[in-house]
């Protein structure tokens, strides 16, 4: 109660600079069955005040590689996407290059040399001015992991500082998305330089629990648990942590799940946080991957019988049924999470993503967890 009286109290200190809701679309949600597909078409291009286009990718050459040609170009999704922007004037799009399943190897390589940046920034310039975004956001999971090199952190900083210009000339965003776990704050980032370049930094402050762990644990708890194995990996201390590096609050941005993360118990009776488990759980029925389910997945879990908790350590919840358990964030815990930031003064909230959120209203509200953000943070 004390650490949300504290959230309020300081809301209205920084309630002008913590504005943005930066949200992501994964493109590849058009492709889902049934009431899982979402098409450019449903989004609500009201509720964020910046849209992300996931993903493009990286050629061997090092130039852009536009992933699903067929329904980015041939569908038309990226000119969909931009033409929200008419609905909504104040619309930022911003497109996004990298992901999980890019890896790093390549990102690596064209980092490496002056030409090789060169051949990457003309092509993003090309690419950019071709399709109409307002931004262009880095999304290279990881310098100096997965296939990258040690190089990777100076250079990934080199890149940036010679697109910055070229970027200001042209009245473009430049930002990135980043790991926030500590362990991988050291490995990849300078994160001064990152802070000098970026116009903001979209902090990935989930996915720090997950079937890896062989516990039940959460995907984005705000705190620790009072028995937590690792007692830096919360939001909170990734937070403190970029800041104590260089990260100005005010271009961070929060990052906040509309999926939760599954296991699979060993034991249904033992259901708490850090209870062991098999793996991961089960595949959502529309979402389709092992140790992952939607919002809409989870709550229409809810109302079929699943049992909620709440952890009043970590402020988020969690639910369970069976053998299957899973970490997630709902309406409650985003309003602290929106709270938090505020309190701290940062620039906004990110959200991965607006189609995993209850969009069809499912279990009541549409897009209850965005919109929750939206009143925090505009004061509602």
């Amino acid at each position: 109660m004390f650490k949300i009286t504290v959230y309020l109290l300081l809301f209205i200190t920084f309630s002008q600079a913590t504005d943005k809701i930066v949200c992501y679309f994964s493109n590849w949600a058009e492709t889902r069955p049934q009431i899982g597909r979402f098409d450019v078409e449903d989004i609500d291009p009201y509720l964020c005040t910046h849209l992300i286009y996931a993903f493009i990718g990286l050629n061997e050459d090092s130039t852009i590689n536009i992933l699903d040609y067929q329904n980015s170009i041939g569908n038309n999704a990226i000119r969909r996407f931009n033409n929200l922007r008419l609905i909504n004037p104040e619309l930022k799009t911003l497109i996004a290059i990298g992901g999980w399943t890019e890896g790093s190897e390549r990102y690596s390589d064209m980092v490496s040399t002056l030409t090789t940046r060169s051949i990457f920034i003309n092509s993003t310039i090309e690419f950019m001015e071709t399709y109409g975004f307002d931004g262009f956001d880095l999304d290279w999971e990881y310098p100096n992991k997965r296939g990258g090199k040690p190089g990777d952190k100076e250079n990934f900083i080199q890149l940036l500082a010679e697109m910055r210009p070229v970027f200001d000339e042209r009245g473009w965003l430049l930002t990135a998305a980043v790991n926030a776990a500590y362990k991988s704050v050291n490995i990849c980032y300078d994160v001064v330089g990152l802070n000098r370049y970026l116009d903001f930094i979209n902090l990935m402050t989930y996915n720090l629990h997950g079937s890896w762990d062989n516990v039940t644990g959460h995907n984005a708890p705000l705190h620790p648990a009072e028995n937590d194995w690792d007692m830096l990996l919360n939001v909170d201390s990734c937070v403190i942590d970029w800041i104590k590096r260089g990260a100005s609050p005010e271009k961070l941005i929060l990052g906040t799940g509309t999926y939760g993360k599954s296991f699979t118990l060993t034991n249904e009776k033992e259901n708490s946080v850090n209870s062991p488990t098999l793996g991961a759980g089960e595949l959502g029925p529309y979402t389709g991957e092992f140790g992952i389910l939607g919002y809409y997945e989870i709550c229409a879990n809810i109302l079929n019988g699943w049992t909620r908790s709440w952890d009043d350590t970590q402020l988020v919840p969690y639910a369970f049924n069976g053998n299957q358990w899973v970490g997630y964030d709902d309406v409650k815990s985003l309003q602290l999470k929106a709270e938090y930031a505020i309190s701290k003064g940062l620039g906004g909230i990110m959200v991965w993503s607006v189609d995993t959120d209850d969009f069809n209203g499912i279990c009541g509200e549409k897009s209850p967890l965005i919109n929750q953000i939206k009143k925090t943070l505009n004061g509602i």
